[in-house]
Order: structure tokens, then C-alpha cells, then sequence
């Protein structure tokens, strides 16, 4: 094949997104971070999906509006950093072949190029051993060496063959890759990705796997997030505490059957089961919840329900937020925009209503393990309906498809969008509570900004494998302190490892501490917590808070 048309691409595209879909488990597997929210595979093959439904239905036999209309939805759909670099890449890609209708093999090796090229721009501080490397190094050894003469599938070859060196170099460039003994993930996307290019460009485009992440052994609480392509539009929001048994009344408990059923009737689940004291605690979004409580009682009894109708609740937020409005007098006039609103990115009932009282106008569902999109955020900053917005992503993993929406919205002369780049929930806390209205934007950006620096962050929750990061060796579910990214407390006991990082962090210039307090925590755990720390630090303030949040069992802010 001397060339390839707008048709081949789209089947490399299609070809490419249901191999990543296949493999994504794996990518995610090799994050170096023993924690439940090492997601790289899941944002890159959601992002990928997103581009992908852009061109499902499009017959172009134009390369370039293929490749334009793919850029697009991955751009819109690109999710955590690795979904946002993996957008970037394809954008450049699609901007290079501008004009063509068919890519040659010069045309082929500029257009990897220039999605490089687009790709470290996008990034601040460029880390070598990462995706970047392999997509830098592999496009320039295409470039350097393509000839005219070559085939498209010999481009191909080519270009898979440097990546998998550059992928297999990756642990010499980064020594935590070396110490877990495992290879870049989002380089590791990268090869899949051209993989599944390579199979469509030969004609033989790859399927999805009927099985599902499930039986990958992808993490409990990410996997049962976004997996189901389909998401509920509202219905209910269901959430309940179960205790189990007794024995000769109720069915024995299966966790993996409990979960799969619950899988299939619902999304945006968390299952946290603790057998040993009895307990299974369930979040749910479904449209039919007696359906979910009538099965759960077969196996205990309920100690506590809640459900709230989401389609209530989004209708009435649709209301308040919709920029359109009735005079009085059955005329539809436009809305004054406000002058100022902030978006925080938050998980939890109590997370969220945290924020909405520190000056948050508008909640974006998500954090660890559940990335939201730039289209999430674009979609944010329409409903606020202000001129002068600040987001605050509280994630350092969300940060830039939170700037790439502002980006997007740049020529919008009536809105302006700006990052306050918060990286953990009491970062976002702080900021939100020194927001002042009588400020100009600047001055609260500089203000909000600064506010980060006064708190830090600890946070507890547990390891998903056996590893060893930075001299620290980890085990499988063992609970994990840690002070700001480095693990620094690991201790099989959740109150012992979030009370070792409480008094690891206090120091004599610390007057609050602030504790968000996980779903998966009870009361008798909160009580061990605040005996051992309240009488102890007599002249410290703790501020115990019911957050909900899901994966971190405690999130601690230091001022």
C-alpha cells in the first residue's frame, strides 16, 4: 500500500480504540503507584472512545477530515493526563495532514511529527521516560529513516518497532520504573494504540473482547466507575449500609456475584465489603433501586438507606444554572451573566457539600479513580453562567483537562476561565475559603493561589499490589499514609496508619487539622481517632468532617 484515504484511517482509529479497550486492565496495571486511582489505561481508552464515536458514522474518504473529526472528540473526551497528552499527539497528527486527502509516507512520518511536537507544548515541565519519549523517539526515527519508496505498512512496522525500544528504555530514564520493575504505562498505551493501527491498516480491524475489565483484575472500586459504555441518564442515587446474616436466615455473601449483579443494574458503583465486621456498604445510580434492595436483603438487614432522585435534582440544577428565563411577561430573555463562580472537582456527600459552603457554585463529580473530561468541564463552565470562573480540579491528574476546557473556550469574550491548579481536596478547600467577591479576578486568582501553600495534604488508603516504591516495601492491601505523594506510613490497620500520619505531619507552627472522614469508615474507627489525637495535641484544633469520599479512607488537611 502506497497510501492510505480518510476510509483506512477511520479503520485504523476503530481498530486501534477496541485494542486499547482490550488492554487497558494491563496499562493500568503498571502504574508505578500502589494506589487504587493508577488509571492511565482507563483515561487513554475512554478518551480514545470518545474520538472514536466522533467518526463511527462519517464516510469521509478525506484523510484529513477523518483524522480533524477524531482530534475533536478526543479533545472533548480527554480525561486525566494521559488522555490529555494522547489527545494532544492526535491533534498535531491531524493538523499536519491539513489538506490531504490521501497520507503518503512523508506525510505519514510529519504528521507523528507534529503530534509530538503539539504534545510536549501541551506540557509544562516534560518528564523523559514517559509517553512523551516514546512518541518523540519513535517519530523521529520514522522521520529520520522513511523514504519515499516504503509502503504504508513498512511506515508502520517501523514506527511500532522504535516505539517498543523506546517503551523498553523507559525504566533506564526513570528509576521508579526500574525499582517496580515495570515500563512507562502511557507508553505503553502508546504501542497498543499503534498496534491496533497496524492490524486496521492491514484490513483486519480488532474487536472488543466480550470479557469484560472484570475478570482483568482491575481495581474494585475504579472498575465498576466507567466501565459501562452506556451511562444512566439521573434515575436514583442509592446508597445503603447492609449488616450481613444471620447464617441460617440469609444467604451466604459473594462479593464478585454481589458486584456483578449490581454491575448490571446500575453504574458510578462503589462496593466496599467488610466481612469481618459484617458489613457491605453500596452506592448506586439506578433507575429501578427496589430492585437493588429487594436482592440485598436476601443476604442481611438494613442499617441505613438513603435515595435521592438525580433527575429531580438535575432538573432543578438545570433550572438555576440555565441562562435563559422567563420575564414575567411570556417573553424567553437571556440572563445577565454573574460576575464570578467557581467549579471544584469533588467525590462524596459531605466533600461536596464542604465546598458548595466555602463559595463553590457548581460540583464536578469526580477525583480518584474517576477523571472527568474537558467536555465535563466545558459543559461546567456553560451552566455557571458567569463571566470571571475559577476551577479548581483538586486532582494533580485533572489539572490539565481542566486548563485544555479554558483553552477551548479562549475565544469566548464574554468568559473567562482560569485553573486554580489544586492538587489534593484540602489544597481546593482552602482556595475556595479565600475567594473574596469584592476582589478583581486577579487579585483572588493570586489570592486563591497562594491560600494552596498554607495546608498540607495527607491522605490514607490502600494498596492494590505487592511493590516497593522509593525504599518502601508495600503489600497487597495493606493501608498506606501518605504525605502529599510519597508513602510514608504503611501499617495493615487504617486508624494506626492515618493516626502515624496525622502526628508525622503536625509540627509546632500547626493550629488546624482538618479530616475527612471515607465511606468505608465507622463511627468506633472516628472515636479511636479522636482519643488518641485530641487530648494529646491540647492547643491544635481538629476539625472532624463526615466526607464520604470514596477509595481514601481519610483525607487530612495541615494548616
Amino acid at each position: 500500500m502506497k497510501d492510505f484515504n480518510g476510509s483506512i484511517l477511520k479503520q485504523m482509529i476503530i481498530s486501534a480504540t477496541n485494542h486499547l479497550y482490550n488492554n487497558y486492565p494491563e496499562i493500568d496495571a503498571l502504574n508505578v503507584f500502589p494506589v487504587p486511582d493508577g488509571d492511565t489505561g482507563m483515561n487513554m481508552n475512554l478518551t480514545l472512545s470518545s474520538g472514536a464515536k466522533e467518526i463511527a458514522n462519517r464516510n469521509d474518504t478525506n484523510a484529513y477530515e477523518i483524522a480533524k473529526a477524531f482530534s475533536k472528540g478526543l479533545l472533548m473526551g480527554a480525561r486525566g493526563n494521559s488522555g490529555v497528552i494522547t489527545s494532544q499527539i492526535f491533534r498535531g497528527f491531524a493538523k499536519s495532514l491539513e489538506g490531504k486527502e490521501v497520507v503518503r509516507p512523508r506525510d505519514f512520518a510529519d504528521a507523528w511529527m507534529n503530534g509530538k511536537e503539539v504534545a510536549y507544548k501541551a506540557v509544562m515541565r516534560p518528564v523523559e521516560g514517559t509517553m512523551l519519549t516514546v512518541i518523540r523517539e519513535a517519530s523521529q526515527a520514522l522521520s529520520d529513516n522513511v523514504k519515499n519508496d516504503w509502503t504504508m505498512e513498512r511506515c508502520m512496522s517501523f514506527l511500532i518497532k522504535e516505539a517498543k525500544a523506546s517503551l523498553e528504555r523507559t525504566p533506564d530514564l526513570l528509576p521508579v520504573l526500574k525499582e517496580s520493575g515495570v515500563v512507562d504505562s502511557g507508553g505503553a498505551g502508546i504501542v497498543v494504540i499503534l498496534e491496533g493501527m497496524e492490524s486496521g491498516m492491514k484490513g483486519k480491524v480488532i474487536q472488543k473482547s466480550q470479557a469484560t475489565a472484570l475478570s482483568k483484575e482491575a481495581d474494585k472500586s475504579a472498575l465498576l466507575t466507567d466501565l459501562t459504555e452506556e451511562k444512566l441518564e439521573y434515575g436514583y442515587c442509592t446508597e445503603f449500609i447492609l449488616g450481613l446474616g444471620p447464617a441460617d436466615q440469609k444467604r451466604n455473601f459473594n462479593e464478585e456475584r454481589f458486584s456483578n449483579v449490581l454491575q448490571s443494574h446500575g453504574d458510578s458503583i462503589v462496593l466496599v465489603a467488610d466481612e469481618t465486621e459484617g458489613i457491605v456498604k453500596v452506592h448506586i445510580h439506578t433507575m429501578n433501586p427496589g430492585n437493588i434492595l429487594n436482592y440485598a436483603q436476601q443476604f442481611g438487614e438494613f442499617k441505613t438507606i438513603k435515595i435521592d432522585n438525580m433527575t429531580e435534582q438535575h432538573s432543578a440544577i438545570e433550572e438555576e444554572h440555565r441562562p435563559f428565563s422567563n420575564d414575567g411577561n411570556g417573553h424567553i430573555v437571556k440572563k445577565e451573566l454573574k460576575e464570578y463562580a467557581i467549579i471544584a472537582v469533588a467525590s462524596g456527600n459531605g466533600v461536596e457539600e464542604l465546598f458548595k459552603r466555602f463559595n463553590v457554585d457548581y460540583i464536578v463529580s469526580g477525583g480518584q479513580t474517576m477523571n472527568p473530561s474537558t467536555e465535563d468541564f466545558i459543559d461546567a463552565i456553560d451552566k455557571v453562567h458567569a463571566k470571571h470562573i475559577f476551577i479548581l480540579p483538586n486532582n494533580s491528574n485533572i489539572i490539565m483537562a481542566a486548563s485544555q476546557a479554558c483553552e477551548v473556550l479562549e475565544d469566548n469574550d464574554e468568559v473567562n476561565a482560569q485553573v486554580i491548579p489544586s492538587k489534593t481536596i484540602p489544597q481546593g478547600l482552602i482556595a475556595a475559603m479565600n475567594f473574596n467577591i469584592a476582589f478583581d479576578p486577579e487579585t483572588n486568582f493570586v489570592e486563591m493561589s497562594e491560600a494552596m501553600k498554607t495546608v498540607k495534604t495527607g491522605q490514607v488508603t490502600y494498596a492494590i499490589k505487592d511493590t516497593t516504591v522509593d525504599g518502601v516495601e508495600v503489600k497487597k492491601d495493606q493501608f498506606m499514609g501518605l504525605n502529599g505523594k510519597k508513602i510514608v506510613i504503611v501499617n495493615d490497620d487504617k486508624v494506626k496508619a492515618a493516626i502515624d500520619l496525622i502526628e508525622l505531619m503536625i509540627d509546632d507552627l500547626t493550629s488546624i487539622v482538618t479530616i475527612l472522614v471515607g465511606e468505608d469508615v465507622n463511627d468506633n474507627e472516628v472515636m479511636q481517632i479522636e482519643d488518641a489525637l485530641i487530648e494529646k495535641y491540647d492547643e491544635v484544633e481538629f476539625d472532624i468532617i463526615e466526607g464520604n469520599q470514596p477509595v481514601y479512607s481519610f483525607v487530612i488537611g495541615v494548616e
